[in-house]
């Protein structure tokens, strides 16, 4: 007869991982002027992104209230809108609203994602808070709160990100959105140490998105709304917890019921370093092209080599791209593409259309472009191979490279150069290169929405580092209403 063994009911000290998160965000102080200055480009860029994505229905008619006609006191403000929400529908519609068109930022290492997706908790719920502060006669938070919390939640993402693989167990990244958002959210809204540990133990212990929906045959829309997902859930558990709701210690250590033995195959987490600016400092900014990240060199190859091939596309035998081991895995695809989430993840899709047009914009991944028999017929000429040593300067903390390569041969027996580029043009050690063609993209982004004389503003403000700290979030966001 077997015997059971009731499991220990001895509550448990907080899990270290969920302390040490606390501690961070609760007690570290932000010193780094180049994670601070990162973080304001960051905002730019990831505002830029939304105001873009309202441009496309299949965004849109995600956004406003749950509720039509729903307005709400001192509520979330939602950019290039007129929409006044809850906090938690404001985070969704913001977050949702950065990452529709996959051109926000990237951190690229264990597990990828995208750590300005948390700007839809961080603004939402700024200005709600400071709209209420306001109209309770207090101070309200400053834009340079909103950038002090950017750089905290990239971090808790990015680290959290750099040794442990949430792709490799089924789990999407944007797991690590609703932890680093709930942490922050739970301090914004007043949260002690203890308050915090609990939100982030709440998002641990909630239920977690499978990746079905970024990978063939499911790849679907719901990857550009997920992120946004997850940041009204963040908001929505911390707002538990301010009103009283318990934590759950042991979340992820708990035999048998943790994260961990459940969700992880029972290993724990690894950490490279402790939390500090690390992530902000060497964030990867998608600037020149929505596409997925992995892709984003073999692009700028395929631009390169655009004019030796776009008058002699019939007379292509093959193609070779050398990328490294992560592109392989989660972006190389053959057979057809369905809707414009699959091809914006399929690296033979975002090589074709800049060597047969040279650029590569979100409207290319409509069914209208894609529709286009150049692009399959040079797909089909694609081989894609691995080189070990991008993939092992991928991980190198150092380099953390993102290189690919492309060769075109020709039927003749001629063929290109092999072009390679192994840092993309968002990469930190391209910075100086790099940011003026952010500010570009944002201040195009802007005209798309705005009158040119509020674009301006708009652009000045953000550019002046010292004005923009000590701007009010609701005035800031006040700015962006139509």
């Amino acid at each position: 007869m077997s015997q059971h063994i009731a499991d220990a009911n001895v509550r448990p000290d907080a899990d270290p991982e969920l302390q040490a998160i606390a501690d961070y965000v609760c007690d570290y102080r932000i010193d780094s002027a180049e994670a601070l200055d990162t973080a304001r480009n960051c905002l730019m860029d990831s505002l830029g992104c939304a105001l873009l994505a309202l441009q496309y229905p299949e965004c849109t008619k995600h956004l406003g209230p749950v509720v039509p006609g729903t307005v709400v006191p001192n509520g979330s403000r939602v950019p290039g809108t007129q929409f006044q929400l809850d906090p938690i529908q404001g985070a969704f519609n913001i977050g949702a609203m950065v990452r529709w068109l996959d051109f926000n930022d990237t951190w690229l290492a264990a597990e990828w994602g995208h750590p300005s997706d948390n700007l839809g908790t961080i603004l939402a719920l700024a200005d709600h808070l400071s709209r209420q502060a306001v109209a309770a006669g207090k101070a309200p938070m400053t834009m340079g709160g909103v950038l002090h919390y950017m750089v905290k939640a990239h971090e808790i993402q990015g680290v959290l990100a750099l040794e442990n693989s949430f792709n490799r167990v089924g789990l999407d990244h944007v797991v690590l959105v609703k932890v680093a958002s709930a942490a922050v959210a739970a301090h914004m809204l007043g949260g002690t140490r203890e308050q915090v540990i609990d939100a982030v133990s709440q998002a641990w212990v909630d239920g977690q998105s499978l990746r079905t929906y970024r990978h063939a045959p499911n790849t679907g829309s719901r990857k550009s709304w997920a992120a946004g997902d997850a940041c009204g859930r963040a908001v929505r558990l911390a707002l538990m917890v301010m009103k009283g709701e318990m934590g759950l210690p042991s979340v992820l250590s708990a035999p048998r019921w943790g994260f961990y033995d459940v969700l992880f195959k029972g290993e724990k987490f690894q950490f490279q370093r402790p939390y500090g600016s690390y992530v902000m400092e060497q964030i990867l900014f998608k600037i020149s092209f929505p596409a997925e990240f992995h892709a984003q060199t073999a692009v700028e190859c395929a631009l390169t080599l655009h004019g030796q091939v776009k008058n002699r596309l019939d007379e292509i035998e093959r193609i070779e791209l050398t990328t490294q081991e992560s592109a392989v895995r989660i972006i190389s695809k053959d057979g057809p593409l369905h809707n414009p989430a699959d091809r914006d993840h399929c690296l033979q899709y975002m090589v074709a259309v800049p060597l047969i047009f040279g650029e590569l914009t979100a409207r290319h991944y409509e069914d209208e472009v894609a529709a286009d028999p150049r692009i399959d017929a040079l797909r089909e000429k694609m081989r894609v191979v691995e080189d070990p040593r991008y993939s092992n300067e991928y991980h190198d903390p150092d380099k953390r490279s993102i290189a690919n390569a492309i060769q075109v041969y020709f039927q003749d027996g001629s063929s290109t150069e092999k072009v390679e580029v192994e840092y993309p043009i968002g990469h930190r050690r391209r910075r100086s290169e790099g940011i003026p063609v952010l500010e570009r993209k944002f201040r195009d982004a802007l005209r798309t929405r705005f009158p040119r004389g509020q674009s301006e503003r708009i652009f000045e403000l953000c550019k002046d580092a010292e004005r923009l700290a000590a701007t009010p979030v609701h005035e800031f966001v006040d700015r962006f209403l139509i």
